[in-house]
């Protein structure tokens, strides 16, 4: 709930805002972030309720998932594992942005980071791991070494703004390029691959209202919130995504199996 210090701080936080406005000068941040008006106890309603959509469609997509693809496909335990990070992460992103407060924010963006580095963990296991399992067990002690070191830094060293948005952004262009590589070499055989450059085109493309950093629209929608809510449709894309490949893979096995 919202204590008698936090009521204090945003009802000055109002008085400063009008005060700037009256006087013609630019809508100051606080703290780094803009002011948003509160609805009922959500602090920044717009971001919280995409982040709840997301995982709503998030999550009705992991149970079509496992209503079409039987685990006997390669893929099914590390698309399930992925559906699970994934809304665990915006989890903690419709509660951050419900409650900013020192320990939602560090989830949030905790939780966010393990998601990249599950995708990379994902375009890995689908375009390598399936052939060499011995490599990808490698590469996924290597990335929770990393998740463990970039946690450890922000949380016992310095909370760093700058470092966490250029090691996610580092690791979102790998997962961009890695997938688009596989994708294209794969587009004549693979017709369903489509989905997933889209997906990760236009995630970059989203990626890109974060630097249009203007206060919100009604004290309400700011970048970061259409940047939610532009992720919506993409969950649900790159989902139907995995069922397509994970039947492709599936059959592709029946076939070798029958063959020999």
């Amino acid at each position: 709930g919202w204590t008698c210090r936090d009521d204090c701080k945003y009802e000055c936080m109002w008085l400063t805002v009008r005060l700037y406005v009256q006087g013609g000068h630019r809508v100051p941040q606080f703290h780094g972030k803009w002011p948003f008006s509160r609805f009922l106890f959500f602090q920044e309603p717009a971001s919280a309720f995409a982040s709840f959509l997301n995982g709503l469609a998030s999550f009705v997509m992991l149970l079509r998932y496992k209503a079409a693809v039987p685990p006997a496909s390669p893929m099914y335990p590390t698309c399930v594992a992925f559906a699970w990070v994934s809304l665990n992460a915006w989890f903690w992103s419709t509660v951050f942005h419900t409650r900013d407060t020192a320990v939602t924010e560090k989830l949030d963006y905790f939780c966010a980071s393990a998601v990249v580095l599950h995708s990379v963990y994902l375009c890995c296991v689908r375009t390598v791991g399936l052939q060499r399992p011995a490599l990808i067990s490698i590469f996924r002690a290597f990335l929770l070494l990393f998740l463990a070191c970039h946690i450890s830094y922000l949380t016992l060293v310095r909370f760093d703004y700058g470092y966490n948005m250029a090691a996610n952004a580092a690791i979102g262009l790998l997962n961009l390029a890695w997938w688009l590589r596989w994708c294209l070499r794969n587009r004549p055989r693979l017709p369903h691959v489509w989905k997933c450059a889209a997906v990760v085109l236009l995630l970059q493309a989203l990626a890109l209202l974060e630097l249009l950093d203007f206060p919100p629209l009604f004290w309400v929608l700011d970048a970061h919130a259409l940047w939610h809510i532009g992720t919506i449709p993409l969950n649900v894309l790159f989902y139907s995504f995995l069922v397509d490949d994970s039947l492709y893979l599936l059959k592709a096995n029946s076939d070798l199996f029958k063959a020999d």
